[in-house]
């Protein structure tokens, strides 16, 4: 009997592995430098929790930013709990690691998208342009083009 070995999930867990690895740092000696976080993650995950006034704004995906202000940075085995502001009002987040769909950080130009396919997952590099942003905003889906990407097209 064969099996095959299944990359795309194998590297969606490293992925999801090094942004919890990222957090627990943040959670523990907070943001260094200019490092800030826009996270895409799906608000209709079963285990996703956040204000029911926000899961209506945002029906299928939403967009955080931590950056300036957020607190209670919680990071578990399986995702985590933030406390953000939403015009000058904190609203608790947890957010399973499963239900992110991008994490990037500009500052170094660094960001992963995890898609899902009929037949797999696939990580892509995603490149953001830095602008600063509110503590959610909407964020149209970015599409796959390949299954490899070259690295040397992100860079500016």
């Amino acid at each position: 009997m064969s099996r095959d070995i299944d990359y795309g999930n194998l590297m969606h867990s490293a992925m999801r592995g090094l942004i919890r690895t990222v957090l627990e740092d943040v959670a523990e000696h907070g943001l260094p430098g200019n490092h800030h976080f826009f996270i895409t993650f799906d608000t209709t995950h079963p285990d996703a929790q956040l204000a029911e006034w926000l899961a209506d704004r945002y029906p299928g995906e939403m967009t955080v930013v931590m950056q300036h202000w957020f607190d209670n940075l919680d990071v578990g085995e399986d995702g985590f709990g933030i406390s953000l502001n939403f015009g000058d009002a904190p609203e608790a987040l947890y957010i399973p690691y499963d239900a992110i769909k991008t994490f990037v950080d500009p500052s170094v130009e660094f960001g992963l998208r995890f898609e899902s396919t009929d037949q797999d997952d696939d990580d892509d590099l995603m490149d953001h342009d830095g602008d600063d942003a509110e503590d959610a905003t909407d964020e149209e889906p970015v599409k796959a083009d390949a299954d490899v990407v070259s690295l040397d097209s992100f860079r500016k």
